[in-house]
């Protein structure tokens, strides 16, 4: 009896990156200025409250909200979480707590770092006090940490206007995830197919949808796929987007055309880049094939085969 050895159990480390880029109302930009300052803004509510940081609308009534006030740099701990393995991008490199800290004058409590030597340092009702970083530029991080620090509750709450010179109006804030991606069985056949310049989906025992890339199991009828179908390599450009802004670790030109493409066999369509034809000439209904990459194993990107373009009616239950 011959017995067929499992697929090699396929690892890659992937980043999921997006600087998003924002606009300030006017009590975030009073706020983020105001640490840059080194000043902590907040914002008082019809009831009273004052909120740490500030939020433009009332959480309880919705109304505007525009009364800031300014509260003090030292405050005390309502709770906590030790971090000991902190992750690239995290406020401190060294075993941190993270921190609730309700800010003298405050009535909420703000989210940071509290740079102690250990989880025995910490605890609920620890005195603590802001300690700023030595360059600032209207940011949270312009606030480093919290640290230890000895005192008495502080005084209340004074009125502030706000106003600062060269206010920050606008922010980018990067989110940033990294991790470790395994495939499952699907998708490990389908990526060694790939090495060998074959598209392979899996058809449904149910509805006979053929899904590129495979998923192990329809989605439609929750039933597994374990009939290997190859389809293409041709296919059809169903939907496009031309991108007009290049991506941070991407070598292309822009504008550039992403599309869908229904690849001929295939029972829903699959991402790719279209090249190879200026991209306010492609359409829906292009009829376009697989370039592969230097190394062989992945398409690249997909370029027209010069077919005559695909009748509507052949890819409208793939858009």
């Amino acid at each position: 009896m011959t017995v067929t050895p499992p697929p090699e159990t396929l690892r890659a480390p992937l980043t999921l990156e997006f600087p998003f880029t924002r606009s300030l109302s006017p009590v975030q930009s009073a706020f983020l200025t105001g640490l840059r300052e080194r000043t902590v803004l907040g914002v008082r509510t019809e009831a009273g409250d004052v909120l740490v940081p500030p939020v433009e609308y009332d959480p309880a009534t919705a109304a505007e909200l525009r009364d800031l006030v300014e509260v003090g740099v030292t405050g005390t701990v309502t709770t906590w979480a030790w971090n000991p393995e902190p992750r690239p991008g995290q406020p401190l490199a060294t075993p941190f707590a993270w921190v609730l800290v309700r800010l003298d004058g405050a009535d909420t409590a703000l989210l940071h770092a509290l740079d102690a030597p250990g989880p025995e340092a910490v605890r609920t009702g620890l005195r603590v006090r802001v300690r700023w970083a030595a360059e600032r530029s209207g940011t949270i991080t312009d606030i480093a940490c919290f640290e230890p620090y000895d005192s008495a509750p502080g005084a209340e709450p004074s009125s502030h206007t706000g106003e600062f010179e060269d206010p920050v109006t606008g922010i980018v804030a990067p989110a940033r995830l990294d991790y470790t991606y395994s495939p499952g069985r699907a998708q490990t056949r389908y990526l060694h197919a790939l090495a060998e310049r074959r598209t392979v989906g899996e058809r449904c025992p149910s509805c006979a949808k053929v899904y590129v890339p495979p998923r192990g199991a329809c989605p439609t009828c929750g039933v597994a796929t374990t009939d290997q179908v190859e389809v293409g390599p041709g296919g059809t450009v169903t939907t496009f987007c031309i991108v007009n802004i290049k991506a941070k670790y991407a070598d292309i030109d822009v504008p550039y055309v992403y599309a869908h493409i229904a690849l001929d066999g295939a029972g829903l369509a699959l991402h790719g880049r279209i090249a190879g034809i200026p991209y306010d000439q492609v359409r829906m209904g292009l009829r376009v094939e697989p370039v592969w990459s230097d190394d062989g194993r992945y398409p690249d990107h997909y370029r027209p085969t010069g077919e005559p373009d695909a009748d509507y009616d052949t890819y409208k239950e793939l858009l």
